[in-house]
């Protein structure tokens, strides 16, 4: 697969059993639909924070285009106070993440700080992969 932001091949990178396609470098990340939920976990504070995503086309950031349909995403809105922009696909195939924003929208999500996907990414973010 090949980074909808720079267009260079992505890597796969395994999270929990769950494979996610990673930029080496933009350090954007890609999850497939569903795999985000998975990896926050199944609780209350997940849902919310799921719930809170929305739809805001009025964002003037530059649309990129989903890397399995070709389509231009929508931008997300995520969280309530200080929201991220992420993008979305328009039919569900994914998100995409500019680097650190996964990172962010896990450590909203999550009920335990240093949860083992947070040690990961931080550790992905400060050694970046070559």
């Amino acid at each position: 697969m090949r980074c909808p932001v720079c267009k260079n091949p992505m890597v796969i990178l395994e999270l929990q059993q769950i494979e996610i396609d990673y930029c080496t470098f933009c350090q954007g990340i890609w999850l497939d639909a569903g795999e985000l939920e998975a990896l926050l976990g199944d609780t209350q504070q997940v849902q919310d924070l799921l719930t809170s995503f929305k739809i805001d086309d009025a964002i003037r950031e530059k649309r990129i285009k989903c890397p399995i349909c070709n389509k231009k995403m929508h931008k997300i809105q995520a969280g309530q106070h200080n929201p991220i922009i992420i993008d979305k696909c328009r039919i569900d195939h994914g998100l995409w993440f500019d680097s650190g924003e996964l990172q962010q929208i896990i450590e909203m999500g999550s009920l335990h700080k240093e949860n083992e996907i947070l040690i990961l990414l931080k550790d992905i973010f400060t050694n970046k992969l070559k």
